[in-house]
């Protein structure tokens, strides 16, 4: 969609769906901003009548649509209501804006007018806006019969945003537009990878995505096959990937800044379960625990988008990593067994109790490799656990982390970038689930804890690095349709990762420079291979 901004009066503006979103208390009296006064001018007074007789008192999610019969530059009005200011947060807006440009879609509009409601925070509802409106249009129907022939109707094609009156058109409001833009579409992109079914997505494709990335970011692409597993001793992926007819794909995204000093500072890795489908293995799920199997690689998604915008549009004074081990699940003559001990990366033994239990094993040996790069942090992003969806539903991701002040990073950053999160303990006294007779650990412990079992897991395994795991098992995939979701994948977790290096690089460009260059990734590599 194309996107443009324009300064605030209470003119007409272009469009053939004008979008007015307000506040409680707004509709009636004096309260009215001069948009809807304008509006409901044009029409005699009609506006904010009717919308009063329908019951609109523009709460949360509540919304009005009116034909203005000619008597406007635009041929309808869809008021959204925004709920209470002193509760404004931008996610409200980006919500209410998803929801008006599915309205535009189903209106068959191709152009759109927003008047962008006043606040103190003009920035961060500009890039609400923008992104609400083109996740909103987001449409994963390439499959569907209907949605082929119905290809030549109109479509929302462009969206005017109109700024509060008194308000300026800005470098900084032209930045926040385009930083929204580009966040929104790279989500999309997410999106459409975790939607495809699991025979267009296996690991080999997905590699062949995140090589169109790198290229498009200007990211260094590395990408591995079985041989390259093997070489560098992942003993816990490649047990996971011997029971699948499709070759396994280790992928490695770098950006790395121009500054030659700032190549120098300390990484931030990211790590993204990539499980292209999970059949369960051996220990095999049921048919409904199954059929959404595709979506286990919407982390791995998620930090490839984030990528995308990192390497494209913030472009931080620090290098940033993605590592990605993905492969299937799958149940054969040769798939690994309950009963089997794999040997990880870091030298650790583990006792496989449950083979659905896979994505584990994967990442941990992800972090390993990721923790030799000598990251300032780790954070990971993982479908991992149906107990983190029993804990905190669908919309919740679980954050777990023992520094303090790594996880306090990213629950800031995802409220900033609209997604919820919540931290979960990682208490030690949940380690004894884990405890194997035969080996150093189990993959699998008791039922209960399962989330904080599996996180704890995991921490064996980035040893003393700052580490954040986020479960993203509920999440990743909506239920049904809300605000600018549809059902199906969300993309989540990339906007919040776009954020964290945000404000990571805002918080470096105040540090000084570094002095000394770190190990190099490729000897520490070597290095390890020996093991």
């Amino acid at each position: 969609m194309q996107f443009s901004l324009v300064s605030g009066d209470a003119a007409p503006v272009s469009g053939e769906l004008l979008v007015i979103p307000l506040f409680e208390g707004e509709l009636v009296g004096d309260a009215a901003p001069a948009p809807l006064a304008t509006a409901d001018s044009a029409l005699d007074g009609k506006l904010r009548a009717a919308a009063t007789q329908e019951g609109f008192k523009a709460k949360v999610d509540q919304s009005f649509l009116l034909h203005t019969l000619g008597r406007l530059g635009n041929e309808r009005v869809l008021l959204l209501g925004l709920g209470n200011r002193a509760r404004f947060q931008p996610e409200v807006l980006r919500l209410a804006a998803g929801r008006a440009a599915k309205t535009a879609q189903r209106l068959k509009v191709t152009s759109i007018a927003f008047r962008v409601p006043a606040t103190d925070r003009a920035e961060d509802v500009v890039r609400a806006v923008v992104e609400g409106l083109e996740l909103g249009v987001y449409r994963f129907d390439k499959y569907k019969s209907a949605a082929r022939e119905d290809k030549g109707s109109p479509k929302l094609k462009s969206a005017t945003l109109a700024l509060p009156p008194g308000s300026e058109k800005s470098r900084a409001l032209d930045d926040a537009l385009n930083l929204g833009l580009k966040v929104a579409e790279a989500v999309n992109w997410a999106r459409d990878l975790v939607n495809e079914p699991p025979n267009v997505v296996t690991p080999v494709r997905l590699a062949q995505a995140a090589q169109q990335a790198a290229k498009e970011a200007g990211l260094q692409a590395e990408i591995g096959g079985r041989k390259e597993i093997e070489r560098l001793n992942m003993g816990m992926f490649l047990g996971v990937t011997v029971g699948s007819a499709q070759e396994p794909r280790l992928i490695h995204l770098v950006y790395t800044p121009k500054n030659a000093k700032d190549a120098k500072r300390a990484p931030l890795a990211l790590v993204g379960k990539a499980i292209t489908f999970d059949s369960g293995g051996l220990s095999l799920k049921p048919t409904e625990g199954m059929v959404e199997m595709k979506t286990d690689m919407a982390g791995s998604a998620a930090v490839l988008a984030a990528m995308k915008v990192i390497g494209g549009v913030v472009k931080p004074p620090f290098p940033v990593h993605a590592f990605i081990g993905a492969c299937e699940n799958m149940p054969s003559g040769t798939a690994y067994k309950p009963g089997d001990i794999l040997t990880a990366r870091s030298g650790k033994t583990v006792e496989i109790t449950n083979t659905d239990a896979e994505g584990r094993l994967v990442l941990g040996d992800m972090l390993t490799w990721a923790g030799e790069h000598e990251p300032s942090a780790i954070i990971d992003l993982a479908t991992l656990t149906g107990a983190c969806m029993v804990a905190l539903g669908n919309y919740i991701v679980g954050a777990f982390g023992d520094d303090d002040a790594t996880v306090n990073s990213v629950l800031d950053a995802a409220k900033s970038a609209g997604e919820e999160m919540w931290r979960l303990p990682i208490s030690d006294m949940q380690k004894d689930a884990l405890r194997s007779d035969v080996a150093d650990m189990k993959n699998s412990g008791e039922r209960w804890g399962g989330a904080i079992n599996a996180a704890l897991f995991l921490k064996e395994f980035v040893g003393d690095i700052p580490w954040v795991h986020l479960d993203i098992a509920g999440p990743s995939n909506s239920p049904k349709e809300r605000g600018y979701l549809n059902k199906g994948a969300t993309g989540s977790g990339a906007r919040t990762l776009v954020e964290l290096v945000r404000r990571r690089a805002a918080d470096v460009a105040t540090q000084p420079e570094p002095k000394a260059e770190p190990v190099k990734a490729a000897k520490r590599a070597k290095a390890k291979t020996a093991r």
